[in-house]
């Protein structure tokens, strides 16, 4: 598919200011390798084939083994994640793929037992961010590399 049209292009402030999240998640207390993980699973929810890409390889990069990128699609089932990990990919599903109750009370409690205040800031701002490209991505046709 062809791109549509180019943001950083057309509304290059909006386009700096989403790149401003990057910058803070990358400065985040949550850990490099589950921000990854997290980005990786909202873009397989969404479908978007260029941030699928570009985080699988993100986290390939930063020592992500091929067997629990590949796992990630079976999250819930898979032996590849421990408890915390889980409960973050649990809040990264309830929040991108939101029902009439939003983010169950059960859900946000089990992330909350295994991350701090700050963490939890980071987890739902990464979770926000990650779907915000992902519709971008999606809507302007950007091309998987």
């Amino acid at each position: 598919m062809t791109p549509r049209i180019n943001l950083a292009e057309l509304e290059p402030a909006a386009y700096q200011a989403m790149l401003g999240l990057e910058q803070y998640l990358a400065s985040s207390p949550l850990p490099a390798p589950l921000r990854e993980l997290v980005k990786l699973r909202a873009s397989q929810l969404n479908g978007c084939a260029f941030c699928v890409e570009l985080h699988r390889q993100q986290a390939r990069d930063g020592g992500e083994s091929d067997e629990r990128l590949l796992s990630l699609m079976s999250w819930r089932t898979s032996p590849c994640f421990g408890r915390a990990e889980r409960a973050a990919l649990a809040l990264t599903d309830a929040a991108t793929r939101l029902g009439t109750e939003g983010v169950p009370d059960a859900v946000w409690n089990d992330a909350a037992a295994h991350y701090d205040d700050r963490q939890l800031a980071a987890l739902v701002m990464t979770v926000a961010t990650v779907n915000a490209w992902n519709r971008i991505a999606i809507s302007t046709r950007l091309a998987a590399v």
